[in-house]
This record gives structure tokens, C-alpha cells and sequence, in this order.
């Protein structure tokens, strides 16, 4: 029996038997039988919100409308100027206000409130409320529910679903266009989860075959949940009122209706499975940008000290961390191995990046454009998608530089520190800004499903962040290392020498070819995507220890790096964690939650709370590896090196067990904004350090949790507080002052900066209107200078120290700064999500090291004035005054949606259209995309 067998066993055998006969309602032939009537414990005091709107669907009149006068189709904005609302609103906050901010996110719909009842089947109905157009789907069969999901979610998500099925198979240019942002993303997706279509087909047979009756179950679900979406493309295809991006892209004529919206299948599912889990839930890699750091250090400082600085940049366990589990609990997993075994560090020089694309032809790897002529009806759209459908950077993760994806926080206190004894949570995904929406809302309720929240379209068979009847859940990604990167020997298979180009590799002594992977993908222009006619093959090798991405030398022999990552072919494995989630029969107390998602194997922090206990668990496949690999640098490819019961087939392994990962139940209080989970839990990246954007959330909700008396509107305050404040102006500014008001600052123009930064900072470092839409920050100025001078003081401080060549690798590590401003940061420039990636803690330890405080885990060097505080002063200075002198036109440079030199609005949240409805600019705010407010006041 496989390894990954043996886990789902151990964990659910209960569940198995509690399932029964609930799989007798899978087939469309069961019989209907009512269910039971579903109790709300939440009683009105669960809230939630998804801006822009929950219709995602525009059909070609809809957007010639948004083009022309800028109108919205119905429910595709509702939602946004109260998630907007709440910047200006939180400071007089009561629960009873919390609806002016949030939707009531109560079971059903009430009377009175029925916008309309679809019933796709004879054993569903969907119904839609007048305030948001949610659809609340019943279902009298398993079946029916499912199929009704599937139709909800072909109804709001079709176009959407259909882009993104297209990006995981790496065919976007083929669907969408060939604008060079579709080129660039389907060039970064594709790579990172390479499949046939019989890869695809063995994913759905490995989860019948290997996961027992949940497994049949949820394969029977994804069916009819496919069923549904094909029944709603089919209908709203004959009717003429589908999405009429598919007009604009040529795939269907709008005057004879003529051309077809391709059917769903369940290899499609996996497909978008893999575009989200690997984008929201993966962690680890880069192993070969940290080796070539490393020897960056070691070329500079000698091996013994170079590793030494390397190693106090790397911060795997940073004494002084935030910590979501903060009572002392130990969590080893992933740490620094006493002596590392097996480590492949490349000679200086020689590693080159595995190609992609190949046979270009035309526009390819350009943006020439060719317009083609469209009909006058047509022409206010034309163009539409010549920046791509997603921009470049706009997606978690991917664009030129982007660091590794996060985002996400959560805030959760235990009774016994709230008003009314009761846990409150407020928490929720930061997914992006897109218009649609990633996630769709929606209400479940049938045969073993009751839950309301949202699912990321296309894989919507369950609820995957929301509530149930009595207790509500949501996720941070976690980011822990569940990918590896190895060195494979290169071999000729007539034993000649082998060379950095040799496509054999060495397996457990045998000469092996690598296997080809590849796409042809071609495009021509549309009215939606201008680019001119071209095309290109993408091209991947996979080995028995995963993807190809670097060739080197070790020692002068030729090798290749490959990235091996425990959830690959396992894209949909996670299905049974959700489905377990969503049935209340299985999740009755925060025990049986953890283990529900434990069974979620991308690496996620999943956050509980019902009217008894807050809780956490820490999810994913994390490899048990061999003793003594360092699982942050590249390790050789030979069997003594991998992964513990490694079998390359179906990449399974033996993983680390329930217990060891972080885990707990009714600490005071939790937080969780991408930070290190406990002591021990190694981190997979750079930047977990000393400051990080969770200490905005855990300096406020400790003080709340010291007074006492917590509410649901004080939670909410508090994380709508963190959303608008500038981490470094409240956790660095402080000591940045300390240091250049040691002596009086005798230049005029730099300490009126100075008397700036410092009203700021005593005023609360927000990044804020002054009134509501005034487009103007309180202290405009104090965060201008604040925004050109950070780049500028990192500089001055680390790189004569570093030096160049160090200090470049080290910032490609980590980039030094995201503020909300910025254009490189997780999700590029308008996305909300802030202050995640950037060297906040380097200069907190190094300045406390100049000014002689204790620093635990301090770095192996000060850098700053080599250490003098005077010439850290002057550096300090000298590169404020830079910053002053820097116009508001080159710190906001301007783009598509701003004029340079527009601060609110270079900060601003715009909602990439995905399709053809814009949306207009709301205030920054660094807080979840979808964003629950709950307090169960009872239980069943």
C-alpha cells in the first residue's frame, strides 16, 4: 500500500464508515429524499464579504454597455463600496454596524428576499437574494446539489473557468491571445505542473482508487458538478446570453451564433487545481538562487564566514519571529542538519536556466500588434486583452521578479478574552484583486453538505473557506518546504561524455532519458487580443525527480537541477480535506476539524472556531527526508539522498505525521498573515525575521486580549487598523529616528523631512485619506518621503558592506521592499497585498546592533557605517536627503491606471478585469480579498 495511503487511512478510517451510505445518493438515479431541516447556530452574527460583486458573467451587450457608459451588470459591483466602506468606517465600528461593511452570511434566504429560483433539475433549486445575488443551492440528491453547484458556477464564472482550465494546460495563447502577458504566464504556470492528458486521467483514478469511499465520493461529486457547468454552457450557448468575451476572442460569432464554448470535462478540474493549489498552497524551492547567493557570500568572506552571513540572512529559525502558535510549543520540521550529507552547490558560473520556448514564429516573444478590423458595434471593445487577460505580476506569484506567494491573514480570540465568552474570528484568503473574482460565494446545503463560503471557480464541488452550521474555518498560506530541488548526473546512453545539453541522467546507476513534455501553441489577432499571428513550442524534461530547470556543474561535472514537489500528480488530492469540511456529520468540534484538514495536502494554515474553542492546524505534504539533508540548498540525485519511501511513479513518499505538524486548540489568541507558524518549523524562504507584517496583527490583538472583553466589531477594528498602516513607518521608524536624532540634524530641508516622518509615526504611520475621497493621505508628504527613501537606506546600509555582487544576490533572494506602491511586489502594483517580501527585519537587527541593544539571532555582521553609529548616521542622512529631493512624479511613476506623481491612486486597488467589465479604484487596504466576521454564540 502506498505511503500516501497509509495516511488518508490513519486519519479517516472513521469518517469512511460515517460516509456509508451517503454514497447510494451519488448517481443522478437515486432517489430524492428531503433532508433534514439545517439549524443556523451562527444566529445573525456571521458576516462575510467578496467585492467586486458576485456576477462574473457579461454577455456581449453587457460589456459594449461598461465600455460606452460605464455601466455594471446587475451584482458584478455590489460589494465593493462596502468592503470599501470600512476604511473610513472602522473607527466607529459597533457589531451592529458590521453589515454596513460586510453581507449577512446567514443559511438561506429570508422571505421577502428572493431575487429569483432556478431549478436546473428536479432535485435542486438555486436561489438568489436581492442584496447580493448569492446563489443558495439545495439539493434533495447529492447529485442534484452538486450538478446545481456546477450550474451556479457556469452561471457567474463561465468565461472565467474556462481561462483558467486554459492556463493550467498551458494552451492560454491558443484560447486567449497572444499578448506577450499571456506569452509570460502561460510560460510560468505550465512549468511549474507539466501533465498529459493521461497524467490528467491518472489524477482522477488515483483519487477513486486510493482515497476509499471519500475518493468514489468526490469524483462523483466533481462529475456532477461538471455535469452542471457543461448544462449551463449548453443552454446559455443556445439561448445567446454566454459570455461575450467568446465573441471578442472568435470563438463564437455573434450574428449567427455559429462556433462552440468547448465542454468541461473532469481533467479539466485538475488542470485548474493545479493553478491554484500551486500558486496558494506550495512552498519551498529556489534552492538554486540560495546556493548561488551562498557562494556569493563564501567568495567574499571565505567558506567558514561566508556561510556564517549567509546563514544570518537565511533567519531559518529567527529567535525573535512572530509566531502564530506564541506558547513555547516545538514543531521541528525542515531545519539546519548539524553536518549536511549530499549538498550539490554549482562551480562559480556555470548555471544556466533549462529553456522553455523554442521554434518561435511571428509576434512571438514580442507585443507587435495587427489589429484586425472589427464591426462598428464592436470597436468600443477592441483591444480589450492586448495587455493580456491577466496583466503581468497580477496573479499571486508570477510576473518578472515576483517572490513566492502568500498573502492571507487571520485574527482569532478564545472565549474566555472576548464580551461574550464566545470565540470571534476574523479572517479570510488574500487572493488578489480581479474582476471577477477568483472565488465565487455560494451556499450549500444537501445529502452530507451544509456550508456557506467561497470556492475558487472551476473547482467548486465543495465549500473550501467559509462556514457551517456551527463553526466556520478559512486559511493563510503557509509556504512550509514541500518541494526539493536535486542535481542529477548527466549521461550519454553509449557511455561517450557527457554535457550540460545531454538529455540522459543517471537513476539508481542506469542511464535514463529524460521525458518530453510539450506544447504548441499558436495565435492569431481577435478584436479582443490585437497581437499579431505567431506561435511557439514550450518544451519541458521530466525525470524521476520532477522538472528540469537548471543545468550546472558540480565538482566540473555536468548535472541538471530538477524541482521535485510532494503534491505533484496529487493537484486534487486535497478534495477529501474539503469535502470533510463541508460535512457536518464529520466536523462536530475543532479535534475533527484538525483532522479534516489534515487531509488537505497543499501547505496551508487552517484557522477553526465554534462556540466552544478556537483552533489551528498546519497542512500539507511535508516529505520526511533523509537524515541530514539540507533541505535549502540543492542535495545530489542518489537514493540515499531522497525523500524517505520515495516511488517516482505516482510521486509518493513517506510524510511527516498529524503530529508534528504545528498544531493547537484554545490558545488566548491566533494570528497569521504569512508568518513562521511555531519554534522549529524551519522557514522554506528569506524574510521571516524579526519584523514582519504579522507583528501589525499581534501587537494589536495581545493588547486587545490584555483589556479583556473582546467583541466582533474590536476584532475587525483591529485588522482594519493593520490594513492601512505602513509596517515600516511603525515598526522602523522608531529606531531609523533614534539613530539620525542622536546629533541635531543641522540641515533644514532634511529635518523638516525629519519632523514629518515623526508626526507620522506618533499619529499612527497610516497610509489614510485625509476624508472620505479625497484622494489625498493625512501626511501626503511624511509617506512620500518614506516610500523614496527606503530603497535608498537599504542601499546605503547593506551594500558597501555586502558589496555589489552580494548584495544583488541577496536581493533577488528577497526583494528590499513591497509597499503598496510598488510594482514587484507578490501580486504587482494595485493588489492590496503589502509589506509580505523585504529586508524589514535585516535593518531592525542591524540597527539595534549599532545602537548597542540586545538583538537574539543577530546578523553575523553590522553593515550599517561598518558599524560606527556616526557614519550609520551620516549614511542615514545623506540617503534621506536623496529621498527628499525625489519628486512625487519619479516615487509614482505612473502606469495604465494613474498619472505620475498620484500617490492615493498609485496605491490604489484596482480589480484586473479578467473579462470585459472594469470596475473603478478603491482605497489601499492590505486585508483578505474575502473576509470573514463570525462569533457562534451556540453549538449542536
Amino acid at each position: 500500500m502506498p505511503p500516501r495511503t497509509i495516511k488518508f487511512r490513519a486519519a479517516t478510517v472513521a469518517a469512511v464508515l460515517v460516509l456509508g451510505t451517503t454514497l447510494l445518493a451519488a448517481s443522478p438515479q437515486a432517489g430524492a429524499t428531503e433532508p433534514a431541516p439545517v439549524t443556523d447556530y451562527c444566529q445573525g452574527q456571521c458576516d462575510d464579504i467578496l467585492p467586486p460583486g458576485e456576477n462574473g458573467n457579461a454577455t456581449l451587450v453587457d460589456i459594449l454597455g461598461n465600455k460606452a457608459f460605464g455601466t455594471h451588470p446587475k451584482h458584478s459591483d455590489d460589494q465593493l463600496d462596502r468592503y470599501n466602506g470600512l476604511v473610513a468606517g472602522q473607527s466607529g465600528l459597533t457589531d451592529q454596524k458590521l453589515t454596513d461593511f460586510f453581507n449577512d452570511a446567514s443559511f438561506g434566504v429570508p422571505k421577502g428576499q428572493v431575487e429569483s429560483v432556478t431549478s436546473p433539475r428536479d432535485d435542486v433549486t438555486i436561489t438568489r437574494d436581492k442584496a447580493t445575488g448569492v446563489p443558495h443551492i439545495k439539493g434533495t440528491t447529492r447529485y442534484g446539489t452538486e450538478f446545481g453547484a456546477g450550474f451556479a458556477a457556469g452561471q457567474d464564472r463561465l468565461w472565467l473557468m474556462d481561462l483558467f482550465r486554459h492556463i493550467g494546460r498551458g494552451e492560454l495563447t491558443s484560447f486567449a491571445g497572444g499578448a506577450l502577458a499571456n506569452q509570460g504566464l502561460e510560460q510560468q504556470f505550465w512549468p511549474q505542473a507539466p501533465y498529459t492528458e493521461a497524467d490528467l486521467e491518472a489524477q482522477v483514478e488515483y483519487i477513486k482508487t486510493h482515497e476509499g469511499a471519500r475518493g468514489e465520493q468526490a469524483m462523483a461529486d466533481a462529475q456532477a458538478y461538471v455535469d452542471g457547468i457543461n448544462a449551463y454552457r449548453t443552454k446559455s450557448k443556445n439561448g445567446r446570453y454566454f459570455p461575450g468575451e467568446y465573441v471578442l476572442t472568435g470563438k463564437v460569432d455573434a450574428i449567427t451564433n455559429v462556433g462552440e464554448i468547448q465542454p468541461f470535462k473532469l481533467t479539466d478540474l485538475i488542470s485548474i487545481a493545479s493553478v491554484v493549489g500551486g500558486q496558494f498552497g506550495g512552498g519551498g524551492g529556489g534552492e538554486v538562487q540560495a546556493a548561488l547567493s551562498l557562494l556569493a557570500a563564501q567568495q567574499k568572506y571565505g567558506v567558514a564566514e561566508g556561510t556564517k552571513v549567509w546563514e544570518s540572512f537565511r533567519q531559518r529559525e529567527d529567535p525573535e519571529a512572530v509566531l502564530t502558535i506564541h506558547d513555547g510549543t516545538s514543531f521541528p520540521y525542515a531545519g539546519k542538519p548539524g553536518k549536511a550529507r549530499g549538498t550539490a552547490l554549482p562551480d562559480a558560473g556555470s548555471v544556466t536556466a533549462e529553456p522553455v520556448i523554442y521554434d518561435r514564429t511571428g509576434s512571438a516573444g514580442t507585443d507587435k500588434k495587427a489589429p484586425v478590423k472589427a464591426p462598428a458595434a464592436l470597436k468600443k471593445a477592441q483591444g480589450i486583452y492586448d495587455d493580456g487577460v491577466i496583466p503581468e505580476g497580477s496573479l499571486p506569484g508570477s510576473g518578472t521578479g515576483a517572490q513566492k506567494r502568500g498573502m492571507s491573514n487571520a485574527l482569532l480570540v478564545s472565549g474566555k478574552n472576548t464580551a461574550s465568552g464566545n470565540p470571534i474570528a476574523v479572517f479570510g484568503p488574500q487572493t488578489g484583486y480581479f474582476a471577477p473574482q477568483l472565488m465565487m460565494l455560494q451556499e450549500l446545503q444537501g445529502p452530507g453538505i451544509s456550508a456557506r463560503g467561497v470556492s475558487f471557480a472551476g473547482v467548486g464541488m465543495y465549500i473550501q473557506m467559509g462556514r457551517g452550521q456551527d463553526y466556520a474555518w478559512s486559511a493563510t498560506s503557509a509556504g512550509q518546504d514541500i518541494s526539493d530541488t536535486y542535481a542529477i548526473d548527466l549521461c550519454e546512453p553509449g557511455g561517450s561524455t557527457p554535457t550540460k545539453d545531454s538529455t540522459h541522467y543517471v537513476y539508481h546507476g542506469a542511464c535514463t532519458a529524460m521525458e518530453t513534455l510539450e506544447h504548441t501553441n499558436s495565435w492569431k489577432p481577435t478584436v479582443a487580443d490585437s497581437t499579431a499571428k505567431g506561435s511557439y513550442r514550450m518544451q519541458v524534461r521530466r525525470t524521476n525527480y520532477g522538472i528540469v530547470t537548471h543545468r550546472a556543474t558540480v565538482g566540473g561535472k555536468p548535472v541538471a537541477y530538477t524541482s521535485l514537489r510532494t503534491t505533484y500528480r496529487h493537484e486534487a488530492d486535497s478534495i477529501i480535506g474539503f469535502q470533510m469540511l463541508n460535512d457536518p456529520s464529520y466536523v462536530k468540534d475543532a479535534a475533527s476539524f484538525q483532522q479534516a484538514a489534515s487531509n488537505i495536502d497543499y501547505a496551508f494554515n487552517w484557522f477553526y472556531a465554534d462556540s466552544r474553542t478556537a483552533s489551528y492546524y498546519n497542512s500539507g505534504m511535508n516529505p520526511v527526508r533523509a537524515a541530514g539533508v539540507d533541505p535549502a540548498l540543492p542535495v545530489r540525485a542518489v537514493r540515499a539522498y531522497e525523500w524517505q519511501g520515495y516511488e517516482p511513479v505516482a510521486n509518493t513518499a513517506a510524510y511527516t505525521p498529524f503530529a508534528a505538524h504545528p498544531h493547537s486548540s484554545g490558545q488566548d489568541y491566533y494570528i497569521s498573515w504569512n508568518n513562521k507558524q511555531a519554534k522549529a518549523y524551519a522557514t522554506a524562504g528569506f524574510g521571516l525575521s524579526a519584523v514582519h507584517r504579522g507583528d501589525l496583527l499581534d501587537d494589536r490583538v495581545a493588547k486587545l486580549v490584555e483589556e479583556g472583553g473582546v467583541t466582533r466589531a474590536s476584532l475587525t477594528r483591529a485588522m482594519a487598523e493593520a490594513a492601512v498602516t505602513d509596517l515600516r513607518g511603525e515598526q522602523l521608524l522608531p529606531e531609523l529616528l533614534e539613530v539620525i536624532r542622536s546629533e541635531p540634524v543641522t540641515d533644514p530641508e532634511v529635518n523638516d523631512a525629519v519632523q514629518q516622518l515623526e508626526s507620522w509615526r506618533a499619529s499612527g504611520s497610516q497610509r489614510r485619506e485625509s476624508s472620505p475621497g479625497s484622494h489625498t493621505y493625512t501626511h501626503a508628504d511624511a509617506v512620500r518621503i518614506m516610500d523614496a527613501w527606503w530603497p535608498k537606506l537599504v542601499e546605503a546600509e547593506f551594500k558597501p558592506g555586502l558589496g555589489d555582487d552580494l548584495y544583488g544576490a541577496m536581493t533577488v533572494n528577497v526583494a528590499t521592499d513591497e509597499s503598496p506602491a510598488a510594482s514587484h511586489g507578490a501580486s504587482g502594483a494595485h493588489s492590496g497585498s503589502a509589506f509580505q517580501y523585504g529586508w524589514w527585519g535585516f535593518v531592525d537587527k542591524d540597527l539595534r546592533q549599532v545602537l548597542g541593544k540586545p538583538v537574539k539571532g543577530p546578523l553575523a555582521r553590522t553593515y550599517c557605517g561598518d558599524g560606527d553609529a556616526g557614519n550609520c548616521r551620516d549614511a542615514m542622512l545623506a540617503s534621506l536627503k536623496q529621498a527628499v529631493a525625489q519628486p512625487a512624479t519619479e516615487v509614482y511613476p505612473g502606469d495604465d491606471n494613474c498619472k505620475a506623481g498620484r500617490q492615493w491612486c498609485a496605491d490604489s486597488i484596482v480589480h484586473r478585469p479578467l473579462g470585459g467589465i472594469g470596475q473603478k479604484a478603491v482605497h489601499w487596504q492590505n486585508r483578505p480579498t474575502y473576509q470573514q466576521v463570525v462569533e457562534f454564540p451556540a453549538h449542536r
